[in-house]
């Protein structure tokens, strides 16, 4: 089992960055491919992002590719998201997400429903 914890949202201003963390406990965490969710007010959460076991392969939305960047690190146990070019659109709960898929393409999936654990969401907001 993995549990997760988000940090870093707040309140920025349209064209800033800002970095988000996942802290995952647990010991195979190199084992889970991670992922990014959102969910705005009023809307599904949908996909952001997704990173293999190593980190070797990445997938993102069409809505934050180019701006968006998706890392981890086996050894703390953290996946982060780095945010530039945030828009007023990007606002929303941001979630971090596991699952113990088997394969590359399984693993990186966008579909919510192949998440295994969620962590409880940090929010983002972007002024304009």
């Amino acid at each position: 089992q993995v549990q997760l914890v988000e940090s870093g949202g707040g309140l920025v201003q349209a064209g800033d960055s800002l970095r988000l963390s996942c802290a995952a406990s647990g010991r195979t965490f190199s084992s889970y491919f991670m992922g990014w969710f959102r969910q705005a007010p009023g809307k599904e959460r949908e996909f952001v992002a997704a990173i293999s076991w190593s980190g070797g392969t990445t997938r993102y939305a069409d809505s934050v590719k180019g701006r968006f960047t998706i890392s981890r690190d086996n050894t703390k146990n953290t996946v982060s998201l780095q945010m530039s070019s945030l828009k007023p659109e990007d606002t929303a709960v941001y979630y971090c997400a596991a699952n113990r898929a088997s394969t590359i393409a399984a693993g990186t999936t966008s579909t919510e429903k192949e998440y295994d654990y969620w962590g409880q969401g940090t929010q983002v907001t972007v002024s304009s």
